[in-house]
This record gives structure tokens, C-alpha cells and sequence, in this order.
């Protein structure tokens, strides 16, 4: 059986956020959430962007409220200023999905000089999951998607020069491929501590394959025009990107630390199935010292509660 759309549940009185949901995967999932009920947060960096998204769902049928909220993932600023907002108007959250990101940037560092891939696709992420923590620990069966990419398997963890500094050795896919394996890392690390505390929230990721984005827009000049004229020929749409993302969200029968992709050839276009992570995702050992690198430079310690 193909796992869509219409799989998905009725998310009446549900609570979900979806950062970078302006566009792309992000903004179906997005749409999907709220056509099935969800109140659905779209957290984006650009509020126009975001207004508008949240125009374009509402004059759909939809049956779920939605909104948007300010987020920066670049600035730690933003992302303490949006947890605090958001834990002042919800106690409870259902579903977090980790989305945004930049793809083969040239070499830049953020707001707190961090390298920018990096910096947005998983520490942001990173520090955001940790302040929300306590909205989503409250909540029953509360789960936490992380985006990746196929390309994870090109990263390398460096801890040495893990934000490549001052440009040293940088180059974007190596950048890229390391934040996308730091998303897997992040969600090893993170289902782990949660089994620990055997909590009812899990964490679970997916990929998109190739989908019709504007992701790439930044990236080299020729890989963007790469990109651009093969993606209108090849890539599935935006719908068909979000269901691996929809499925590691909603699907009951998901389990902890579960990596859904599509099931076409090289896992680049076709419905979500759970599919493999290269062996440095599923390293414990590594996850660990990432999430012990990941609390010192974002300052976000994750408080869990004590057992009794």
C-alpha cells in the first residue's frame, strides 16, 4: 500500500509548527496539516513570505486555524524570542518539524558566527527543539520530524573544524552534507535521551528526495542552473517532497528514530517508506559528542524531568 495524503488523520485539536514553511516541502506540509484540522504555526524568517503563505492556505477548505510566526534560525535572539512567545500561548505541542534550511551557500557565518549551513540547517534546529521541549514533553505522543536529504552521506563530522573556520577546507556540498548529517545525529541523540526518560515523545526524520524547491537558489551559479532545468524535468512536486515528512509525522505506526524517503530509484521521487541512514547517522557514539558540541556553542542545556 502507497502511504498519502489521504493517510493522513484527522489532526482536529492539534497543535503543530513547521519552520520554513513559506514555500517548498515546508508550505505543503503546511497546507496538508491544516486541511486536516491541525492548528498549524508556520515559523518563518520572512513575515510577508509568511503572510502570504498563510493567505494562499486559507482560501483553501481547511478546517484547522492557521498562523504565522517570526523565526530566524540564523539568530539565537530569534529563536529564544519565538520559543518564549509561543510557550506563553501553548502549553501543549504535538508535532515540531524541523524544515527550514539553506542549501550550498557560498561561505558565510550567521548572526552568532556560526558557518551558515550549519549554523541554520542544525544548530538552529538544535536550540529550538530544546526550548520547545517542555510544550512537547507535555503533550501525549508529541513528535519531533527532522529534515534531511539523501546528501547526508556525502557529510563528514570534523569536530576539529566542524564549521569549517575562516573558510578553511569549506566547500558547499561538504558544508551541506555535514548539516544533513547532523540532522540524523541530532535526532540519534535526541530519540536517545528521550527512551531514557521513557517519554511518549518521539523523534523521527525523513527526507524529500527530488523535489520541485527554491532551496537551491543560492547555491554556485552553475549547480542552480543545474538544478533549476533538471528539477522541471525530473523532480516529483512539492506535494510528493512533503509526504516522507507528513508520514514521519502523522503515520501511528511510526516508530522512535525512524528515516522515511521516497521509494523510487535512488530514493529521489515516489512515495514515503522508511529507508536507510549512512553508518555515521546511526553512530551513538558520535551523536553524543555532537549534542555535547551543540549545548556549548548554542547555550541551551535540555532540562529533563527527573524520574522517580
Amino acid at each position: 500500500m502507497k502511504w498519502t495524503q489521504n493517510d493522513v488523520p484527522s489532526l482536529s485539536g492539534k497543535t503543530i509548527v513547521i519552520t520554513g514553511a513559506n514555500s517548498g516541502i515546508g508550505y505543503e506540509s503546511a497546507r496538508i496539516c491544516a486541511e486536516n484540522g491541525a492548528h498549524t504555526i508556520l515559523a518563518c524568517r520572512d513575515e510577508k513570505k509568511g503572510l502570504k503563505a498563510v493567505g494562499k492556505i486559507r482560501e483553501k477548505k481547511i478546517t484547522g486555524e492557521t498562523e504565522t510566526m517570526l523565526l530566524n534560525l540564523g539568530s539565537l535572539t530569534s529563536i529564544r524570542a519565538f520559543a518564549i512567545k509561543l510557550l506563553s500561548r501553548f502549553e501543549h505541542l504535538d508535532g515540531l518539524v524541523n524544515n527550514a534550511g539553506i542549501m550550498m551557500n557560498p561561505y558565510q557565518l550567521t548572526e552568532d558566527g556560526f558557518e551558515s549551513q550549519f549554523g541554520i540547517n542544525h544548530l538552529g534546529h538544535f536550540a529550538l527543539t530544546g526550548l520547545l521541549m517542555p510544550a512537547l514533553l507535555s503533550t501525549p505522543n508529541a513528535r519531533i520530524v527532522n529534515v534531511s536529504s539523501g546528501a547526508h552521506s556525502m557529510g563528514t563530522m570534523d569536530f576539529d573544524n566542524l564549521m569549517f573556520e575562516g573558510g578553511k577546507n569549506y566547500t558547499r556540498i561538504a558544508s551541506y552534507g555535514r548539516s544533513k548529517l547532523a540532522n540524523l545525529l541530532f535526532t540519534k541523540g535526541l530519540q536517545s535521551r528521550l527512551t531514557k526518560i521513557s517519554s511518549g515523545t518521539i523523534a523521527t526524520s525523513a527526507h524529500p528526495g527530488w523535489a520541485s524547491t527554491n532551496i537551491g537558489n543560492q547555491s554556485h551559479p552553475l549547480a542552480g542552473l543545474i538544478i533549476s532545468v533538471f528539477g522541471k524535468l525530473l523532480a516529483q512536486s512539492a506535494t510528493m517532497g512533503a509526504l516522507p515528512t507528513l508520514r514521519a509525522l502523522l503515520d501511528p505506526e511510526a516508530l522512535e528514530g525512524d528515516y522515511y524517503g521516497p521509494d523510487g530509484f535512488r530514493e529521489s521521487r515516489g512515495y514515503p517508506i522508511k529507508v536507510s541512514s549512512s553508518e555515521d547517522a546511526q553512530n551513538l557514539e558520535i551523536a553524543d559528542r555532537l549534542w555535547t558540541v551543540s549545548e556549548n556553542l548554542t547555550g541551551v542545556k535540555y532540562s529533563w524531568p527527573i524520574r522517580s
